[in-house]
């Protein structure tokens, strides 16, 4: 039986102007290089400048997979834009991003799930086109996480970056069949007693200030190879396929043993896994296309290959979706 699948037309990556090192870092707070390597995988990410907001880079990387797509943004009828640090409180940064583009038509909003926000982004979109509700979205994950970092606590600020990515998605009729492109499968999760495990200490309505990013390293890291693996495997349940039929595993790029760990419990063959964490960092909603981005730049990423997006943040949140390319 035919049914509407959001095929993924473009995609673009906007990555701040300065890069910082690990060397940088030591003079800022009490680290090393090899410490940040050992435990994280991390030697650089991107911090954005006074001039370079979120909002601005996630216009950026909605230009580039325009460009890549052979659209405009006249062709496009819904932004949605997955970010924990937008530009204001209100209005949403995807109605800042379709200012930017020159859009007065069709509809914009932002999704907030921390990490897991692009997954839940694609998710939402694709949910519109199968729908009837758009006919062309633009998901983009953006952050500048340096904003909401405490630069005297080293547990956490050597962890994240600035950046953004986006795919333009397209409402295709198709087979109904596994082997149709575009997304095949998705499954989405959430826990709200994980909380104070990795948080931000502030908000408008409790302590009115933005706050700094919070986080339960260990715990963390205890509890995401689970989480991952729960959502994974349901979506191999959904679509019938296991570890050996995917051609690339693309996970949120929080921490190089977090990834490695999961992939082996998967039984997923590393030389299948797109990293990226060493040169981005953790870039939150953002990291998923921007090493999206990456693979596909590099000609890692075909079409007709296999994609499974996959990551966890804080709430807790996590989900993962299956693409064919």
């Amino acid at each position: 039986m035919s049914m509407i699948r959001s095929v993924i037309r473009g995609y673009g990556a906007c990555l701040p102007r300065r890069v910082v090192t690990n060397s940088e870092l030591e003079g800022v707070v009490d680290t090393t290089d090899e410490w940040i390597i050992q435990r994280t995988g991390i030697r650089q990410r991107y911090i954005a400048a006074d001039d370079e907001t979120t909002c601005s880079l996630g216009a950026g990387a909605a230009k580039a997979a325009l460009h890549k797509a052979g659209l405009t943004a006249a062709d496009i009828d819904l932004i949605i834009v997955a970010t924990s640090t937008p530009d204001n409180t209100f209005p949403a940064a995807a109605v800042e991003v379709q200012r930017r583009l020159g859009m007065k038509h069709g509809a914009a909003f932002d999704v907030q799930a921390v990490c897991t926000g692009f997954v839940y982004a694609m998710t939402t979109a694709d949910a519109y086109l199968r729908g009837g509700l758009a006919k062309r979205a633009i998901v983009i994950g953006a952050e500048t996480f340096s904003r909401i970092l405490d630069w005297e606590d080293r547990a956490t600020c050597v962890l994240f970056g600035d950046g953004a990515g986006a795919v333009v998605l397209e409402a295709v009729e198709s087979s109904g069949s596994f082997e149709d492109r575009g997304i095949l499968a998705v499954k989405l999760r959430s826990d709200g007693s994980h909380k104070d495990k990795l948080f931000v200490d502030g908000g408008p309505s409790t302590t009115k200030t933005v706050g700094h990013l919070r986080m339960q390293g260990r715990e963390v890291f205890k509890h995401a190879v689970g989480m991952i693996t729960d959502v994974i495997e349901s979506v191999f349940e959904a679509t019938g396929m296991d570890a050996d039929d995917i051609d690339w595993f693309v996970p949120h790029q929080a921490n190089k043993r977090i990834i490695d760990a999961s992939a082996k419990k998967l039984g997923i063959d590393p030389n299948k896994v797109v990293i990226t964490v060493e040169r981005h960092g953790n870039t939150s909603a953002a990291s998923i296309p921007l090493a999206l981005v990456d693979a596909l730049d590099d000609g890692r990423i075909k079409k007709n290959d296999i994609v499974l997006l996959e990551a966890m943040g804080g709430g807790f949140t996590w989900g993962a979706v299956m693409v064919r390319w």
